[in-house]
């Protein structure tokens, strides 16, 4: 897909300035510097490959995502879900804010249009997509306000979104990375980012347009994390993930908030 970059208009101008009085920005440098540091060593795909796949059969079932389809992947880092989605039919465009993780995706998936950009100002014109994938990203903005508008400016009507963000019911991710939590932990992630309540993420991407509904999904197996304190212990997390969180009345406390949509 080749989409033509032009000058944000002003509708999309205005649509960033909604942002709530007082809330903070992005650090978007730290969130560069962070980024291109994974991209030297590769270790972006956090999932194992099962898992990844997983993620992308959700996605595309729950964001609608039809073969053939233009999907934007927002937060792409090294490109894999590109290639997924590729898999699955769709055509898509990867974007991310880290050149050097752009750079990564170009040279692993040479079929993929992948471009550098922040998803708080999109280089694409209104209605430019049929469905738009959020990877883990939406968590990433201390007010995700501007992106859910962007997200709703880039797709056409009837246009799907995905998010998938960690959620802060989830005991492990509240343990982990909150800073609420005594044992939180700084390794691995930038200082933007708290796991989401799924109300929360419903009432941003709400209040920009989309009618929303929201799920929840555990069992994503993960194969790294930064901190080597932690690494040795995976193997038992993912034991326990898979099994404590089946349940259906778990539901809620399963690791990571399913946020999906359409633009009327």
């Amino acid at each position: 897909m080749n989409v033509k970059l032009e000058p944000r208009n002003a509708q999309a101008e205005s649509s960033r300035s909604r942002r709530a009085p007082g809330s903070r920005e992005q650090d978007k440098q730290k969130e560069i510097a962070f980024f291109d540091g994974h991209a030297a060593i590769d270790s972006y795909d956090v999932f194992a490959p099962e898992s990844s796949a997983l993620l992308i059969q959700t996605a595309v079932r729950l964001g609608g995502f039809k073969p053939g389809d233009r999907v934007a992947d927002l937060g792409c880092g090294s490109g894999l879900f590109s290639e997924l989605l590729r898999q699955h039919g769709s055509v898509p465009t990867g974007l991310d804010i880290s050149p050097k993780l752009i750079a990564l995706g170009q040279r692993k998936y040479p079929g993929i249009e992948f471009l550098e950009g922040d998803v708080e100002r999109l280089p694409f014109p209104d209605g430019s997509f049929d469905g738009v994938l959020l990877a883990g990203i939406v968590h990433h903005f201390p007010d995700p306000s501007r992106c859910a508008a962007e997200v709703f400016r880039v797709l056409r009507p009837g246009g799907r979104f995905f998010a998938f963000d960690p959620n802060r019911m989830n005991p492990f991710m509240w343990l982990y990375r909150d800073r609420a939590s005594p044992f939180y932990s700084p390794v691995g992630v930038t200082e933007n980012e708290r796991p989401l309540l799924a109300s929360q993420a419903a009432a941003t991407f709400r209040a920009a347009g989309f009618t929303v509904e929201t799920d929840y999904l555990s069992n994503l197996r993960y194969r790294y994390v930064a901190s080597g304190r932690v690494r040795w212990l995976l193997p038992l997390y993912n034991a326990i993930d898979s099994m404590l969180f089946t349940p259906g009345f778990m539901r809620p406390f399963r690791s990571f908030v399913l946020t999906f949509g359409v633009k009327p």
